[in-house]
Parts: structure tokens; C-alpha cells; sequence
């Protein structure tokens, strides 16, 4: 289901990117000549409409268009239809198309927190919107530490803390995470049972503190937060979403900042970094949170795709971004050849980094 997720989530996060190149490119007058749904080899020519052939392809990992001149050749150059070819519209129009799949990717995003904020949103007790009502407030389980107690019982991310069950004490449901962890630290060596929901199923373990991962308290190895719903009308919905688009996109960029500027001096961790398996693994856990956590994520992953495609790197919008303005202040073209070959060897340095990350995040399956 993870995986399945991921594709379907992954896939229209491409498509709506590539959309935005397409539609600004036709409204610009440019010759769009396919709109892939996929990833080559194609698989099916689907159909026609004017000049852009609209197909399926066999990698269903997202979708292209193929800009008629957006890697010269001759044709596209000096050919019949060069007045419709990109590498031949002013530098603004080409400007707007390269930008357009980030801004679709934005708006996508906003779009997608907006609707959660609208019909429900889970949000932690300390970072919902101001003035905001909270319902449902529950303490739920973000993460386990490796070989703590409570991954060793089986508790997992997502699991809905509902009351806490000592023999002596009896039944203790905790309101706040203060009581829940003055509850814990003051049963050190005792066995606590959990009940817990999961989904739609009641599950109890049997878990007992210990010293060492809490400083000078005992705990179970969890990090975990109050999460209730926020649900505002539409048009504050719309308003918080702006904002919480804004807060990603700039933490996103702060985040890529510092991990760019950390690989320039040969520190890197790309051990921390998800690539596609990882990111799978996310998406399943974001949707046993609920429908609204994996709107949240999807945003994010919209964001993250809209910065990394704003990189000044071979490949990528930000590297043609970068190429047009080096254009503008020369005031001539770069050769089609030299752009050409740079545009390819920066594809399969992506393509290296890629299998890099992947590799990693095979290793922590394993592990």
C-alpha cells in the first residue's frame, strides 16, 4: 500500500509540475510536441490533439512535455518552425515556462493544506493557528528510539495513546503530556500496560521504564505529541494555508541550504537524506496517522520538489534558469551542443546521486 501511495502521490506531483510547463508553453505560443504520462519507454500513444501527441509510458513515476526547441538542434534553430521553437522566444517567456512548474507545484501545495484545514486537520496542540479550536485531543506516538522498550513491545508511529493500566493504580488516562510523563518516570522497573488504538484496532503491551532515555527520569523511548483537529471555515482555511505554505517552503529551502553548503565542504550526511524507497516508507506512515497527515505530507513533498527543481544545476529548471541568465549578460546563445552536453552530463550525475541515496535507504531496511 506504501509503495502504491507513493506512486499515485508521486505521479501527480510530477504531472501538475509539468502541466505548468505545458499550458505556459502553449499560451506563449510555443509548439508542445508530447505530453508523456509516465516515463519513456512509451507504452501507448493514447491520442492527438493539434500538434501534441498525448502518451502513456511504462515508468509510472510522474510525466514530461517535450518543448519543441528546448534542446536545440538545427531544426529548432533555423528549421521551418523556428519562430515556435523555445531556444527562440525571448528570454521572458522562456523565463515563465521554466518557472511555472515550481509555481504550479506551490499552489498545489497550498491547495492541499487549505482543503485539510477546511475538512479537518490534525494538528499538534502547539502549533495550531491562533485562536483555533482543538478537538480530540489525543497523545500520539511520532517515533520510537532503535531497541527502546517501546520498539521492542511494538509500538509504532501513529499509535493513540488511551490509557495507561498499573495493577496497583489501576486505570490512569492521561490529558497532557506532562501527566503521561510524570505517570511513566514515576513507575520505574514496573510493568505499564498500554492500550492503544491503532487504526481501528485496540492493542495492549506490556512495557516497563527504564533510566537512561530520559534524562534523570525513566522512560519507554517515544517521542510523541498532543494531536487534535483543527477544521476552520474556508476562507481562514485558505488564509492558514498560505502561511503554512510559506513557513515549509522557507524551512525547505533553509534545510537544502544547509545540506548544499555541507556537500561543497565534503560533509554531507547522505546517509540522512530519503530517496524514493524511504520516502515510501513515509507516505505509509503518514497514512496511518489519517487522510489529513498524508495531505500535509504531500504538501511537503510538492514543496521540496518545487525547491530542488530551483537548484542553478544541469537538468533542472533552476540550471536552464541559470543558463538564460548567463545568455542575457553575454548577449548571445550559448552553443545548442555545450548546452546540450552539459544538460546530459548533469541528468546522469542526478540519476548517480540518486541510486547513492537509494543505496542508503536499502541499508537502513535492512538494518
Amino acid at each position: 500500500m506504501s509503495a502504491i501511495l507513493f506512486i499515485i502521490i508521486l505521479l501527480v506531483l510530477v504531472l501538475v509540475h509539468e502541466f505548468g510547463h505545458f499550458i505556459t508553453a502553449k499560451k506563449l505560443g510555443m509548439r508542445v510536441d508530447e505530453f508523456g504520462f509516465g516515463f519513456p519507454p512509451r507504452a501507448l500513444k493514447l491520442f492527438k490533439k493539434g500538434e501534441t501527441l498525448y502518451s502513456l509510458n511504462w515508468l509510472p513515476l510522474g510525466g514530461f512535455v517535450k518543448i519543441f526547441g528546448e534542446n536545440p538542434d538545427e531544426k529548432s534553430v533555423d528549421g521551418a518552425d523556428k519562430a515556435r521553437s523555445f531556444v527562440n522566444r525571448p528570454k521572458w517567456a522562456q523565463a515563465i515556462v521554466l518557472v511555472a512548474g515550481v509555481v504550479m507545484n506551490i499552489l498545489l501545495a497550498w491547495i492541499l493544506i487549505s482543503f485539510g484545514y477546511a475538512t479537518g486537520m490534525p494538528t499538534s496542540a502547539g502549533s495550531a493557528p491562533k485562536g483555533a479550536q482543538i478537538t480530540n485531543s489525543e497523545i500520539v506516538v511520532l517515533s520510537t528510539a532503535t531497541d527502546s522498550p517501546a520498539e521492542i513491545a511494538g509500538l509504532l508511529p501513529g499509535d493513540k495513546i488511551i490509557s495507561l493500566v498499573l495493577a496497583k493504580d489501576g486505570v490512569v488516562k492521561p490529558s497532557t503530556l506532562d501527566e503521561f510523563k510524570s505517570f511513566v518516570g514515576a513507575h520505574p522497573n514496573q510493568h505499564i500496560t498500554f492500550n492503544i488504538e491503532r487504526g481501528k484496532e485496540q492493542k495492549a503491551f506490556d512495557i516497563v521504564p527504564k533510566a537512561g532515555l530520559v534524562d534523570g527520569k525513566e522512560g519507554i523511548g517515544i517521542s510523541m505529541d498532543m494531536i487534535g483537529v483543527v477544521k476552520l471555515n474556508p476562507i481562514r482555511a485558505f488564509w492558514e494555508g498560505a502561511k503554512m505554505t510559506g513557513y515549509m517552503l522557507k524551512s525547505t529551502a533553509v534545510g537544502m541550504w544547509n545540506l548544499l553548503s555541507s556537500a561543497v565542504v565534503g560533509k554531507a550526511d547522505l546517509a540522512s537524506v530519503s530517496g524514493p524507497i524511504g520516502i515510501a516508507g513515509i507516505v505509509g506512515d503518514a497514512y496511518k496517522f489519517g487522510i489529513g497527515y498524508l495531505l500535509s505530507f504531500a504538501a511537503l513533498i510538492s514543496v521540496n520538489l518545487a525547491i530542488i527543481n530551483l537548484i542553478p544545476f544541469p537538468a533542472l529548471d533552476g540550471g536552464r534558469l541559470l543558463f538564460l541568465l548567463i545568455e542575457k549578460i553575454k548577449g548571445s546563445r550559448i552553443k545548442p551542443a555545450i548546452s546540450n552536453t552539459v544538460n546530459a552530463v548533469g541528468f546522469f550525475l542526478l540519476i548517480g546521486l540518486m541510486l547513492v541515496v537509494t543505496y542508503h535507504d536499502i541499508l537502513k531496511l535492512i538494518k
